[in-house]
């Protein structure tokens, strides 16, 4: 593999050596970039992940196709599409879209060439106190207060701050606006997008309301927030999510969790390993979301719940009590006409008047058979 300025090239034999799988066709064909089916041109490198986009192999002009051994066969027995043509050629690997992103990220950070100068930009305040790890990037009016561990080959962005006494991984990202509490601290390999708030103050505020007549007199008194985050390694959050410190305990989120854009996570939160949430998603305080879970768009979960390991929870759903058994979980109305929804809701309404008829229709239909029976006798 070289690299030039902001491109690469590799041919299907390096690659194979790099990720693995068998090449079919001409292992000496050069890739310089990635695309889809549909849209990638000579030169580039696509994939098949589900037998119904077949048909689209044979007019793709990709000079190489990621594919599963059973698509290979598919292509040849069914839709007659040869496989040794000397303008295309194919990579068989068990997982064509996980190649896909490993083989994307080369190319992606390729692109990102130059790299900013590594060091401490002139403009930066950086605490003496804090230690700053070797070939690390700290880019312009970045603050690192006192105390502040920075490891080795970390990025951080323009007009990052770094709170005291917080630690960031070896190999992290942290692009620029992010906001990091003081104490929180990030894993290896974390990469954490614009906007991000890192160990906020939980919404903790315990009542202090006095009711006299129909009125009511007091306030909200402030519980402190003296918990913090920990991020473990491997960790992506998306841009202008927020994630609060813990109340006494802290907030977790384990190795290999992905998180969107726009998310809430509450205080005492944890987070199990290889979780991914969606954006817009809200997790109220001191909930435990176990390991590979999937938690869809807009999904809004109460507090102090806990979800089993292996639970899906579909877009738009509200998560009011806790789900133990592993599976899939929906609360969402789907999208209906609008006539539609209010005779829906109008139903609703008076489902406690129906359900009282329905009880006195079943109390007569059984003192109906009652006497129907002692007649018999």
């Amino acid at each position: 593999m070289t690299a030039a300025s902001s491109c690469i090239s590799i041919t299907l034999t390096q690659m194979t050596k790099l990720y693995g799988g068998i090449v079919v066709g001409d292992a000496s064909a050069i890739v310089v970039g990635c695309a889809p089916l549909e849209s990638a041109k000579s030169g580039q490198i696509t994939f098949v992940t589900h037998s119904k986009y077949l048909s689209y192999v044979g007019l793709t002009h990709a000079t190489a196709v990621l594919i599963s051994q059973s698509d290979l066969d598919k292509l040849r027995l069914q839709y007659k599409i040869t496989i040794d043509s000397p303008d295309r050629a194919f990579i068989v690997t068990q997982n064509p879209y996980v190649y896909f992103a490993r083989v994307a990220q080369q190319f992606s950070e390729a692109a990102a060439l130059p790299l900013p100068v590594r060091g401490i930009h002139p403009s930066a305040v950086v605490d003496p106190a804090a230690k700053i790890g070797s070939n690390s990037i700290i880019g312009p009016h970045v603050t690192i207060e006192t105390g502040a561990v920075v490891g080795e080959s970390v990025r951080i962005d323009a007009y990052t701050f770094i709170g005291h006494d917080s630690v960031i991984g070896n190999n992290s990202h942290l692009y620029p606006n992010v906001t990091v509490y003081h104490g929180c601290q990030l894993g290896e390999r974390v990469i954490v997008h614009s906007g991000v708030v890192i160990g906020a103050d939980g919404f903790g505020f315990a009542p202090n309301f006095v009711k006299k007549g129909d009125e009511q007199t007091g306030e909200w008194v402030k519980i402190p927030q003296v918990g913090i985050v920990r991020i473990s390694s491997d960790v992506e959050i998306g841009a202008n999510t927020t994630i609060d410190r813990g109340t006494m305990t802290d907030t977790v989120i384990e190795q290999g969790v992905k998180i969107d854009n726009l998310v809430q996570i509450g205080h005492n939160c944890q987070i199990g390993a290889y979780t991914v949430v969606a954006g817009c998603t809200g997790i109220a305080g001191s909930t435990t979301i176990g390991q590979h879970c999937m938690i869809g768009g807009a999904v809004g979960i109460a507090d102090h719940l806990t979800l089993a390991d292996h639970i899906i929870v579909t877009a738009k759903s509200g998560v009011s009590k806790s789900l133990i058994k592993p599976g899939v979980y929906t609360s969402a109305w789907p999208a209906i006409l609008h006539r539609d929804w209010n005779k829906s809701v109008a139903l609703l309404r008076n489902i406690s008047k129906l359900s009282a008829r329905i009880k006195r229709v079943e109390a007569a239909l059984a003192a109906g058979y009652a006497l129907l029976a002692n007649a018999s006798k």
